[in-house]
């Protein structure tokens, strides 16, 4: 093993069996990651809590050795390596089954309040238990120590921060660990690797300036026996909370069952977006091509790469202003939700659709009309793709359908176009042609209908055939 708590000798004599070939395994913090750490046959590297490891790390693990087997565990993934797991560039197997005799941990997101707080603390001193004190400030930790040695003059209290020594931090946290005090003013330092059983009431001071993956992780640290635990998630007095700030709270104070980490999870990659696998973002809104467009894109990548897919397909987008999305009030479960967007992403015919439609309604009751748009996208986008279209895109009161090129506007197509909707489209000409379809005076909840219409005209006229 090889930590900051290793002792120089110690680490330099693990590293020279390493690179020798006489270690197996080796455990160890970022220090492994160092240009001194060096493998004779690297196979295989597991990194548990990734979302502690930031781009520039795992830029480093890359460089350890080219396609070695990675294994990364996390109750919390950060937006970016869940995106990439949904879409396929990553396997992805989540555990959702709870230790035995674990209760979910009580949660209370509420303003500071010196009477909330001395009451939490000898609630759980008067069972015997031990409390965390979160206070992410170094320079004035202290200064909050003795505050709570005023407040709660019953309680024995430590401190315990990054910047001690080893040695300091080590024997305070021992101490901890025998019951020598009974509440630990600490910093994030606690976030991960801490298992005290005795410690089942956790305050955090401040939660609103922290990530959600991040309040999760330190509510963990409680509640890691059969005995009931809590976490007060507290913020300062009459403060107005950012919009962020307050979904993190709500989904902290939401998400409180056992395994709930995934969930957490979903929620973070809704608040904060989902980074940029194409550069350092490990967080954020795609903003420079459409979500749709990316995931795709994304999508035929990961094929490539796999050898799914021998030449570059045609692909289609569908931009339409009209909400097409799953609910949560309707799927709630994230997994199931996710598991639905997939299936309704992978509709390829009409029969596909109507036995989708049935399936959803069986297991969910009756479809809102939100997922009708989402499947009607699916579709018209399948149909679309069959016949050459590669966009399809709402501009005003004009819907433009553009050709991948002019080899796709058949004799037959502009046939049954000219027939059917002289009055309502125009070609534009080029080597890229667009038909611009008109529809000012349709009402706004029909136009997807009416668009999917045309779409299948034009493919029936193509292929010779009338199908839906």
């Amino acid at each position: 093993m090889i930590s900051r708590f290793r002792t120089p000798a110690q680490v330099k004599a693990t590293l020279k069996a390493l690179k020798e070939g006489n270690v197996d395994i080796l455990i160890g913090t970022h220090r492994i990651l160092q240009k001194d750490v060096v493998f004779k046959d690297l196979g295989l590297l597991v990194i548990d809590e990734e979302q502690r490891f930031g781009v520039t790390h795992k830029e480093k693990v890359k460089d350890l050795k080219k396609n070695i087997d990675v294994l990364t565990l996390s109750a919390t993934p950060i937006p970016r390596t869940l995106h990439m797991s949904l879409t396929g560039v990553r396997d992805i197997s989540v555990i959702e089954t709870p230790p035995e005799e674990r209760y979910p941990v009580q949660t209370y997101v509420v303003e500071f309040n010196d009477q909330l707080i001395r009451d939490a603390i000898m609630r759980e001193l008067n069972r015997d238990g031990q409390v965390f004190f979160v206070y992410n400030r170094v320079e004035t930790i202290n200064d909050m120590a003795s505050y709570l040695s005023k407040l709660a003059p019953e309680a024995r209290i430590a401190v315990a921060h990054g910047q001690m020594t080893e040695r300091e931090l080590e024997k305070i946290i021992l101490d901890f660990i025998d019951k020598k005090y009974d509440m630990l003013v600490c910093t994030t330092i606690i976030e991960t690797g801490i298992d005290i059983q005795n410690a089942n009431t956790m305050i955090i001071y401040d939660a609103d300036k922290m990530g959600l993956s991040q309040l999760y992780q330190l509510r963990g640290r409680v509640g890691r026996t059969n005995r009931i635990a809590y976490a007060y998630f507290t913020y300062m007095k009459d403060k107005v909370l950012t919009e962020v700030a307050e979904k993190r709270l709500k989904a902290i104070k939401d998400f409180t069952e056992l395994g709930s980490g995934f969930k957490i999870a979903m929620r973070d990659l809704e608040i904060r977006g989902a980074g940029n696998i194409m550069g350092s973002a490990q967080h954020g809104h795609m903003a420079t091509v459409g979500y749709d467009l990316y995931c795709r894109m994304l999508e035929d990548a990961v094929k490539l790469i796999k050898g799914d897919i021998d030449n570059e397909p045609i692909e289609t987008t569908v931009d339409i202003k009209i909400d097409a999305y799953i609910p949560s009030s309707y799927i709630v479960d994230e997994t199931q939700k996710i598991e639905v967007y997939k299936k309704i992403a992978s509709i390829d015919s009409y029969e596909y659709m109507m036995e989708l439609q049935e399936e959803i309604e069986d297991r969910f009751s009756d479809i809102p009309n939100t997922v009708y748009n989402l499947m009607d996208i699916a579709y018209v986008r399948a149909l679309a793709k069959e016949i050459g279209i590669v966009e399809i895109k709402e501009t005003g009161s004009e819907i433009l359908i553009t050709f991948q090129n002019k080899t796709y506007l058949t004799p037959e197509l502009v046939k049954t176009v000219l027939e059917k909707y002289r009055k309502e489209i125009a070609f534009k000409m080029g080597d890229t042609p667009v038909l611009g379809w008109k529809f000012k005076g349709i009402k706004k909840e029909v136009v997807l209908k009416h668009l999917i219409q045309i779409v299948k005209d034009m493919r029936a006229a193509v292929k010779g055939e009338i199908k839906q």
